[in-house]
């Protein structure tokens, strides 16, 4: 190559450098000019009474505001509780009304637009980590009450909000503005089907909204929106999803993996308590039990449970039939399944040889959905580091799963859910000891993880 040569290659480089560098000013200022968003940052909410105060506190349990914004062992809403996301560490932020670290300063138009559009005092936009984009469908009533609570019930905590562990680039807050031109709805009510069934609307605008269900259980896309927000939007929606590397199962109605063979009862007895007559609740929906669903109303559960059980299967399964076969074979001391023996040495005092468990006390393993789900994540960091029930509201006991991951190996604890995944009508796909391994050293708890998990994309392919 030429002298020539080498310097039109330089130049081009250097001009491709040059364009590059003025269309990224260009988005940058653009961000600056339409921030957009809607709402009226000056706007001012109703004086505050006993009433609305009191249906704020409520609010505050349906939108789970406290499970987010308060540290282990930290002071009730001041923030700075870890969440992992892709890109880095997202630390919750300061939601008391201090008014020089937390919230006291905001009017209710700044705290309107940062709860349901996504933008924060000084016109940034937040990190999808806050669920603005199902906050959206939370009524005008709704977030004037969540203001007053906050503002004049909450204790001020005076508590310097955490930096973000996001490296640069990504830490600068700019681009988030397109990722909410693109993803985030608008301000709307929730679209309720005209049925006349007032149950069924209060249980969507509660599962879409405040509860906003679908950022653990709807599946997310690389751009970690979630791929759908409504019924509407498609099956998609809250066909199970992932954090912190617990599955989110499908709360739609999937025979198998889904709530298609529970029933409504069943659904309200989980929320209120964390567990009914066949399973328990584990991993991070215990915080959501403890710190939101066990406060709700009678009336507002069984309005979820109406609605959730509306939805349609996203993937079309057969019943789970109980098979006596593991039973027979187990009782007569037939253990030479692989898997078996271990079964009994390590497990069958609490689930029994049956698989039914003690109703309320040890779930059921036989037609469990996460036992019948496309990944068993859920199921091997369960055996791998146990866990605790929540504190239900009727159910103050709580009962652990002990941790086995200094008495099992991976290959072990792979067979023993190999075996329970194929047992008693089970149909779970095999678990290998890599898939344990995996899971092994992450921290036994943890908070809510962005993904882009989709229980779709890990079934396996239908054999001819």
């Amino acid at each position: 190559m030429n002298a020539r040569s080498r310097r039109r290659k330089g130049g081009g480089l250097i001009r491709a450098v040059v364009v590059i560098v003025v269309l990224i000013a260009l988005a940058w200022l653009a961000t600056l000019v339409f921030r957009g968003g809607g709402g009226n940052a000056s706007a001012s909410a109703p004086a505050p009474n006993d009433d609305l105060i009191k249906q704020g506190e409520y609010v505050a349990r349906l939108g789970d505001c406290a499970a987010c914004h308060t540290a282990p062992g930290g002071k009730p809403f001041a923030g700075g509780l870890p969440i992992a996301s892709p890109v880095g560490t997202i630390y919750s932020t300061n939601i008391t009304p201090d008014p020089t670290t937390g919230i006291g300063h905001y009017t209710y138009g700044q705290f309107e637009r940062a709860v349901r559009r996504g933008i924060d005092a000084e016109g940034h936009t937040l990190y999808p980590a806050m669920p603005y984009p199902s906050y959206a469908k939370a009524s005008d009533q709704d977030i004037q009450a969540l203001y007053a609570y906050l503002m004049h019930k909450v204790a001020p905590v005076e508590q310097v909000n955490h930096a973000e562990g996001i490296p640069w680039p990504l830490s600068m807050r700019w681009p988030l503005t397109y990722w909410r031109w693109l993803f985030a709805p608008k301000v709307s009510t929730v679209e309720t089907a005209a049925t006349g069934d007032a149950a069924l609307a209060r249980g969507q605008y509660l599962v879409e909204g405040l509860g906003h269900c679908g950022a653990c259980h709807t599946p997310r896309a690389f751009t970690l929106q979630e791929k759908a927000l409504t019924p509407t939007d498609g099956t998609d929606y809250l066909s199970g999803g992932a954090n912190d590397n617990w599955v989110a199962p499908s709360l739609r109605g999937e025979l198998a993996s889904g709530l298609g063979s529970v029933n409504e009862e069943d659904i309200v007895a989980l929320l209120k308590n964390g567990r009914s007559e066949r399973s328990a609740v584990f991993g991070g929906m215990g915080e959501v039990i403890e710190h939101s669903t066990r406060h709700m109303s009678d009336e507002d559960l069984a309005a979820i449970a109406h609605f959730l059980k509306t939805l349609p299967p996203a993937r079309q399964e057969n019943a789970i039939t109980y098979d006596e076969a593991t039973r027979k074979a187990l009782t007569s001391g037939n253990v030479g399944a692989t898997g078996a023996q271990l079964y009994v040495d390590n497990c069958a005092t609490c689930h029994r040889t049956d698989g039914h468990g003690y109703g309320e006390v040890f779930p059921a393993l036989a037609g469990n959905p996460v036992l019948n789900g496309p990944s068993a994540d859920s199921a091997i960091r369960l055996v791998l580091h146990g866990g605790t029930m929540p504190v239900g509201r009727d159910a103050p006991a709580q009962f652990s799963m002990p941790a086995f991951r200094d008495r099992l190996s991976d290959q072990q604890i792979a067979e023993i859910l190999t075996f329970v995944r194929a047992s008693w009508g089970n149909r779970g796909d095999e678990v290998r000891a890599p898939d344990v391994s995996r899971l092994r050293d992450l921290p036994p708890t943890g908070h809510p993880l962005m993904t882009g998990y989709d229980p779709r994309a890990a079934m396996p392919a239908a054999k001819p």
